[in-house]
């Protein structure tokens, strides 16, 4: 199995800004928290360095001689939309660094900055950067499973694996979490790609028609039956067929099964001739089949014929670094269809509710609340309010300490400045805290002296 560098190459940045000092620092910032960085002197030189390059973000200061931070986010949108791209600012335009965020700019950062608010900054763009959906051509099996996830990775390589042998294979899982997909998967990398892949959910079916619909009947079978009906297992002949929910089969019909599995023939309702098939299945449950087995509701013979060989499919909750990818996914997907393309993403806020929920319901629940999310939204990243609706999610009726402490410093700030008319001296005095710190404090909570001042 590959280990965990192999799995997740280097996040490669761009950083782009006119000031070689500040390049150069930043360049070994980043660079020591094991990203790949590239920089820029100028947007034009970004653009040219982009084409090669190929960054996974963008980092670029707002002020530049010629082309400035919004022109080059502007360009960089109309080549790669989904790429982050964070927007290094000063104080006094901090105004336009948040219209900037409305526009699709993933955040800003307010000179001077910490190195670790940078490095959350990054990681938190990154986090919401959707997959590369280009997969190489010998890897196609799996492109549409979208995953970046280790336990994911172990269980793709052992699929892949037993993907080569024509054993029969049960995949074991929580509704909701893709089984119909990661199917699909083994029968592309599977010698039998170039047939059909046929699924059917076993609960879906009324006991009385799921013989006629996996063997087929002849005509005149029974009532209504006006002509021949080829079955599943005949239609799917050098393909692959997936039997979902399979612990559901009733119990009369698990014996026609098992003798369809071992002599490799079905008997159509009505037939006394039998077909031959040569079918490989996959089966899936959600259901403890060795409880089912105990209680007399499932066969033993039929468990182990189904069972060669078994794949547990991890819940949602135990591949969240998966939650971003996947919800940037049902998001570019559902947006054109909900009428409402101008959505980039989350917020920060909204993104961290995701991947902290429980998610019983699995990715089934997840794109749900993602398409629900985007068909009330009216701005262009997803609120952590829109999601916590669409989760159901109660607001807690008091706020966190941080989010108090939070509104008592904003709520601070503000009456200093409305106070002193805007002056960040006589402001900063009063707090008795120097320039640069009152500065920072400001941009940390979006605060400008020049509003107050145009306030008098």
């Amino acid at each position: 199995m590959k280990n965990e560098t192999q799995l997740m190459p280097r996040k490669r940045i761009l950083i782009v800004d006119d000031d070689p000092s500040l390049l150069r620092l930043l360049s070994i910032r980043l660079s020591a928290a094991d990203y790949h960085v590239e920089s820029a002197e100028n947007a034009k030189v970004a653009l040219g360095i982009i084409a090669s390059f190929s960054p996974d973000m963008v980092i670029s200061d707002l002020k530049m001689e010629g082309m400035d931070g919004f022109a080059l986010f502007e360009q960089i949108r109309k080549q790669f939309p989904n790429m982050p791209v964070v927007i290094m600012t000063a104080h006094g335009t901090i105004p336009d660094a948040i219209s900037a965020t409305k526009r699709g700019v993933f955040s800003f950062l307010t000179k001077p900055f910490e190195s670790q608010q940078l490095l959350d900054t990054v990681e938190q763009a990154l986090r919401l950067q959707p997959i590369d959906f280009e997969t190489p051509s010998e890897e196609s099996w799996r492109k549409d499973i979208i995953s970046r996830s280790s336990k994911m990775e172990a269980l793709l390589q052992q699929t892949k694996q037993v993907s080569q042998s024509d054993f029969s294979l049960m995949i074991m899982s929580q509704s909701g979490t893709g089984k119909e997909l990661l199917a699909k998967a083994i029968h592309q990398a599977s010698k039998r790609a170039g047939h059909t892949f046929t699924a059917i959910n076993c609960a879906a079916i009324p006991e009385a028609l799921l013989e006629s619909e996996l063997f087929g009947h002849v005509k005149g079978a029974f009532t209504g039956a006006e002509k021949r009906h080829i079955g599943l297992f005949e239609a799917t002949d050098g393909g692959t067929l997936f039997l979902d929910e399979v612990g559901d089969m009733p119990l009369a019909f698990q014996v026609k099964l098992l003798r369809a599995l071992q002599e490799k023939e079905v008997r159509p309702v009505g037939s006394t001739t039998s077909v031959k098939v040569d079918v490989r299945v996959i089966s899936a449950t959600h259901k403890n089949l060795r409880k089912a087995i105990l209680e007399g509701r499932f066969r033993e013979d039929l468990y182990y014929r189904l069972n060669v060989v078994e794949l547990e499919l991890p819940p949602l909750s135990e591949r969240r670094e998966d939650i971003p990818l996947l919800a940037m996914h049902f998001l570019n997907q559902g947006k054109h269809q909900a009428g409402n393309a101008h959505i980039k993403g989350f917020t920060q806020e909204a993104m961290d509710v995701l991947i902290t929920a429980p998610w019983p319901g699995n990715i089934r629940q997840l794109e749900n609340v993602v398409e629900q999310s985007i068909a009330l939204s009216t701005e262009p990243l997803i609120s952590a309010m829109l999601v916590n609706n669409a989760l159901r999610n109660k607001p807690s009726e008091l706020p966190s300490f941080q989010e108090a402490r939070d509104q008592f410093e904003r709520d601070y700030l503000a009456k200093l400045l409305k106070l002193t008319n805007g002056n960040v001296t006589k402001a900063a005095r009063i707090a008795q805290r120097n320039r640069t710190e009152f500065y920072k404090l400001l941009g940390k909570h979006h605060l400008t002296a020049e509003a107050f001042r145009e306030a008098r």
